[in-house]
């Protein structure tokens, strides 16, 4: 067994400055390599949060253009069918009118022919 001196001598001996000049900026480099890390990874999770609200708006427009058209071609469709129905009213209201106050009636097919204009 060694003599309690020379445990003491051991345990005592002092480090090198070197050593712990060499740690210290060890410890600094680990830190700067971790707070950059860190900063990488905040940046991907906001560019892929950026990333996921651009899909889901033109995922939004998508359906707002195909509401819209959809829109359009109902209106074009009800615009057709209420002029189609005006005409139907108008002909025989027209008709009548024509019959109560100036007296026509409408022409009878056999009583007129065509010309042919093609000779």
């Amino acid at each position: 067994m060694a003599s309690p001196a020379a445990e003491m001598a051991a345990v005592a001996a002092p480090v090198p400055r070197r050593r712990r000049r060499l740690a210290a900026e060890e410890a600094r480099r680990r830190r700067r390599a971790r707070g950059g890390v860190l900063w990488i990874a905040v940046s991907a999770v906001l560019l892929a949060g950026v990333v996921f609200v651009n899909v889901a708006v033109l995922r939004l427009n998508l359906g707002l253009d195909e509401a819209s058209r959809e829109r359009a071609k109902l209106r074009a469709e009800n615009a057709a069918l209420q002029s189609e129905l005006s005409s139907s009213l108008a002909s025989p209201r027209v008709q009548a009118r024509a019959r109560h106050e100036q007296g026509l009636e409408p022409a009878d097919p056999a009583t007129f022919g065509y010309v042919d204009l093609s000779r």
